[in-house]
């Protein structure tokens, strides 16, 4: 719909869900990433009007954790060759009920307080326009369609395609759910090769938490933690995924000191792939800035640790 169109939209058009969609999926989900949006009250007040507050004291924010831990372990070296064993270490009942948490819990659970506000403004909007019921099928919606493309990507990449074969991808083989997102990220999925682990977990015991890792795969000859995403608007820049390079340093970090695992990933990949169909987006971490991000995911430990 052109932007001058004359046709009289609702609020819940107006809403632009999808940029609020992964932040719900984050705080109703303990499996779904936390994906949340990277401008929250810039869109809020484009929406809605600025809010007028009374101005507050901004508390430091440390750069630097107290208690830095490594990255990644020394007697544990990236491999230069695969060996072709797939890893799929399934998430035992178990861990799911533990005293161990999870990355999904440790990011929801320290968000700022802005970013809780404005979902909680967004939230009771969405209730007001769709109803209880309405607002409850949205989501599940959401989980739905983010599950079947997850599925999609699973049984293509243990399906032994060729990266012959994925450049000629005929992506109307997949269910109508995900054949946008498939299109988009078809060029993408060709520098993707010899994936080592699909959904699997990973857990570091020395600081205690756990998760799913989307994908540990070669990306252009790169091993990579890579991590699926959907999107309805465009993310043409890693600063648009907003917590998820927190999210893939904290599955690298934690794979590189898990005993499962015998190499370590040091470069993340995040994947954003369109419902229309148009290009998706990968975004690359290096090991510089994995680093970076490690530290930022050990002061959102340190900062759960003091809320708990």
């Amino acid at each position: 719909m052109s932007l001058d169109s004359p046709k009289k939209r609702s609020p819940y058009s107006l809403s632009d869900s999808e940029r609020y969609s992964s932040l719900v999926k984050s705080v109703m989900s303990f499996r779904v990433s936390a994906q949340t949006p990277e401008t929250l009250q810039e869109e809020d007040e484009h929406l809605y009007g600025r809010i007028i507050k009374a101005q507050t004291p901004k508390r430091q924010e440390r750069s630097e954790p107290k208690i830095f831990h490594p990255f990644s372990l020394n007697e544990k070296n990236e491999e230069t060759e695969d060996s072709g064993h797939l890893l799929r270490i399934a998430l035992k009942r178990d861990q799911a009920r533990s005293v161990v948490p999870s990355v999904t819990r440790i990011l929801q659970q320290t968000l700022s307080p802005e970013q809780i506000f404005y979902l909680e403004r967004w939230k009771k909007k969405m209730i007001a326009d769709l109803g209880e019921d309405g607002f409850k099928e949205y989501t599940q919606n959401l989980f739905r369609q983010g599950r079947l493309f997850h599925s999609a990507l699973d049984d293509l990449l243990t399906s032994g395609v060729t990266q012959k074969d994925q450049q000629s991808l005929d992506t109307s083989e997949f269910s109508s759910h995900v054949q946008g997102y498939m299109q988009s990220i078809t060029h993408i999925l060709e520098d993707v090769t010899a994936a080592r682990a699909i959904e699997s977990t990973v857990q570091h015991d020395t600081l205690n938490y756990l998760g799913i890792v989307d994908c540990v795969a070669r990306y252009r000859g790169v091993l990579c933690v890579i991590d699926w995403k959907t999107s309805e608007k465009q993310k043409p820049f890693l600063s648009n995924t907003f917590d998820n390079p927190v999210q893939v340093a904290a599955y690298a970090g934690a794979l590189n000191s898990d005993g499962n695992y015998n190499y370590q990933v040091e470069n993340g990949l995040i994947v954003v792939a369109y419902k229309d169909g148009s290009p998706g987006h990968a975004h690359q971490i290096n090991t510089e800035l994995m680093q970076q991000y490690w530290n930022s995911w050990l002061l959102r430990l340190e900062k759960f640790r003091e809320l708990s």
